[in-house]
């Protein structure tokens, strides 16, 4: 279900970890009753945070942009994966439209889409890639720092189906998350949407998404006999900010004050000696803007106007008005000196791999997502290839199992999260 990987985080396996693990059959099943009852999102991505005392996701993305960064021997997994995946959503589908975001200048977001595109074909499927981008008008092949090559084909609009020249897709695979709207032509269409329309950006909205997830930390909390608040940071929302006019500070503040006192009370309830931070983050959006890291609710009555500027807008240039305020998660993991944090990729709701997100210019407890990160693929652990690894439960490299448990659980929150806003 979840492949032994190696992991940064060294010693010993954390008291949490080891109750996760003992706890796997428990687990395991309580998680096919979620997927029974709620489906799966297509595919997703989960950012964690391992600070020892917490192990919790920070952000899960529905439209997965690093498909290029997977180890390639994982390869056979995803594909796999994807197999079921297609199965469910549209069983009788032979050819997929691929949508990818519009910025064709990206090379490195062009090679996951190349990556992508490699899986679904592996997976038995006639794939094409349809642009929306303006700027392609007739079939264009970019050139890939790998040295390949993307073939990118305008989409039209034929009645109530996407097509492109000489090609009639049974299903339409969004790998854009729709930041800047739902553009007219993805709407009303007779074709399967993979994911719907209302998972992207323009509908989706972070507190809502980390609202299923507490539900869900409470019911697997309680099925292992843990504290939810070991596995699930605690957030709050603020809406109707402007960061330019400096509208809803006293809001902003207010809200930071109140949760770094709620976290302060946790820490002294664990004895955790570091000192508690929160994380402002624009409540829609991606791609590591509009974030910033705050310990104390002065930071943000006082933000200067290159600050200001920096929250104000994210992807697409669209205005923040809305913010989560989210419990901060130190990381304690790092690779060659430099700060690190687990991204796990799923395919359906098989754990398919995964890499580090490094930064060398960033602390413990900064958002990583940001210009100067680079990835490291996470490689299968050589000995858990060998049958005595069984055994071993408490090998170093099971402690992904754990990681594969919290991001499977935020899959489940997201899943609820679309059922609960499907229009």
């Amino acid at each position: 279900m979840v492949p032994h990987l190696t992991t940064a985080l060294t010693g010993p396996l954390l008291e949490l970890e080891r109750r996760i693990l003992g706890a796997m059959p428990d687990i395991e099943h309580w998680l096919r009753t979620q997927w029974l009852e709620y489906g799966t999102p297509f595919y997703a991505s989960v950012d964690l945070r391992n600070a020892g005392f917490k192990l919790a996701p920070v952000d899960t993305n529905l439209f997965p942009g690093g498909f290029n960064n997977l180890n390639p021997e994982f390869t056979p997994l995803c594909v796999q994966a994807a197999m079921a995946a297609v199965e469910k959503v549209c069983p009788e589908a032979r050819r997929f439209l691929l949508i990818p975001e519009s910025h064709t200048r990206n090379t490195y977001y062009l090679q996951n889409v190349a990556a992508l595109l490699g899986i679904l074909r592996q997976a038995g499927l006639e794939v094409r890639v349809g642009s929306l981008s303006p700027d392609i008008t007739q079939p264009t092949t970019l050139e890939l720092p790998d040295g390949g090559g993307l073939r990118l084909e305008p989409v039209r609009r034929a009645g109530t189906r996407l097509v492109l020249d000489g090609f009639d897709p049974c299903a339409v695979l969004l790998n854009n998350d729709l930041s800047g709207g739902i553009p007219d032509i993805l709407r009303g269409l007779e074709q399967t949407v993979i994911p719907p329309l209302h998972a992207g950006w323009a509908v989706r909205r972070k507190t809502r998404h980390f609202t299923a997830y507490s539900r869900v930390a409470r019911e697997f909390a309680e099925l292992i006999g843990i504290d939810p608040w070991l596995v699930d940071p605690l957030f709050a929302g603020c809406g109707r900010i402007d960061f330019h006019a400096r509208v809803g500070e006293d809001c902003l503040a207010s809200q930071v004050a109140d949760l770094l006192s709620r976290i302060a009370a946790k820490y002294r309830e664990y004895g955790v000696e570091q000192a508690p931070f929160v994380i402002v983050k624009a409540d829609a959006g991606t791609y590591g803007m509009g974030i910033m890291t705050v310990k104390s609710p002065d930071e943000v009555r006082g933000l200067n106007r290159r600050q200001r500027n920096k929250m104000a807008v994210v992807k697409e240039g669209l205005q923040v008005q809305e913010v989560m305020i989210q419990e901060g998660v130190y990381t304690f993991e790092s690779i060659n000196d430099a700060v690190a944090e687990p991204v796990v990729y799923m395919i359906d709701h098989y754990v398919v791999g995964g890499f580090y997100r490094v930064h060398t210019g960033r602390g413990v407890d900064e958002n990583l997502n940001a210009p100067g990160m680079h990835f490291v693929p996470l490689a299968f652990d050589t000995a858990c290839t060998l049958p005595d690894c069984a055994g071993k439960p408490d090998a170093a490299p099971n402690r992904f199992y754990a990681y594969g448990v919290i991001a499977r659980l935020a899959l489940v929150a997201a899943a609820i999260e679309l059922r609960e806003t499907a229009p």
